[in-house]
């Protein structure tokens, strides 16, 4: 028999399975990144509750947005049973794991056990998003135990604590709408990439100045009134900053469910998402989100 042909055979089957092997090894190592990349897809949890703006219809589809073209995890949280419900958002345990919250809030009473959460969230130092009426998220009776967080506006968001008040936190009439500007020192701000200089938002705008948004805070957007119902000044009406709790903030005063229609407004909110993530804002725009919500009269 010759030797050297059986030894060259074995040899070939060893390198063969020797092959196979490495091929069966290195799928079994890709298949482990992939679902370690899996593992670590970012929780977004959304928190709406408003009476007026359709938060809970329209934040619904930025998040599947955000599942869809950006490989995130979302969560959104609902005031249970209907929007008019001010004392319960039942599942905010979610915030326990979740990399970013994003609040649409306006004048809740939750209890204490829900507020538990959301304070818990605030105090790891955690982002926070928030969207027009969470400047007065919060609308406790003076004297309440939980009056402290009327206040949630100044320490989560940098914004006005509460509507009214010492602040003169107002809004220039519901006939009013607001041309938007770029602040220009902003302009190449990643928040900013794909949103055009100037464009008009359905809002009316909110007043926060002349001591808000806090001191530290980095303006990026400024809004003028149009057809106000009274002496008007430029507002602010997006920034970022860090909070009391040490948290990154990105707060908008726009979120008229009109705006939502517009694609710079659009763009504003998947870059600001990914910001707040400490993730690269996507260059290239996955496109148009098609966003059909009506506007309601707060009760």
């Amino acid at each position: 028999m010759d030797t050297t042909f059986v030894k060259g055979k074995r040899q070939v089957s060893f390198l063969a399975f020797l092959l196979v092997a490495l091929s069966v090894l290195f799928q079994i190592t890709v298949n482990a990144q992939s679902a370690r990349s899996k593992d670590k897809q970012p929780l977004v949890v959304f928190v709406t509750g408003d009476h007026e703006y359709s938060g809970e219809e329209t934040l619904p589809i930025i998040a599947a947005e955000l599942e869809k073209n950006y490989g995130m995890k979302t969560i959104v949280l609902k005031a249970y049973p209907d929007h008019n419900s001010e004392k319960n958002i039942p599942g905010l345990e979610a915030l326990e794991q979740a990399d970013l919250a994003v609040f649409y809030l306006r004048w809740r009473q939750l209890p204490k056990d829900q507020l538990a959460h959301i304070e818990a969230y605030l105090k790891k130092g955690k982002p926070v998003m928030g969207f027009r009426t969470s400047t007065h998220a919060f609308n406790f009776p003076k004297g309440d135990e939980s009056e402290k967080w009327n206040a949630f506006g100044e320490f989560a968001l940098n914004a006005p604590p509460g509507w009214g008040g010492a602040a003169a936190h107002t809004h220039y009439g519901h006939k009013s709408s607001t041309d938007v500007t770029v602040i220009p020192e902003q302009a190449k701000n990643p928040i900013l990439t794909g949103v055009t200089t100037t464009f008009h938002a359905k809002s009316w705008l909110y007043r926060v100045l002349p001591n808000y948004p806090t001191k530290g805070s980095q303006w990026l957007l400024m809004g003028k009134s149009v057809n106000p119902d009274k002496e008007a000044i430029d507002n602010p009406v997006a920034w970022t900053g860090t909070n009391s709790f040490g948290g990154k903030v990105f707060m908008t005063t726009l979120g008229h469910p009109e705006d939502f229609r517009l694609e710079p407004f659009q763009r504003l909110i998947i870059n600001a998402v990914h910001w707040e993530l400490g993730m690269k804002v996507p260059k290239e725009w996955k496109g148009k989100m098609d966003i059909q919500v009506p506007y309601r009269e707060a009760k």
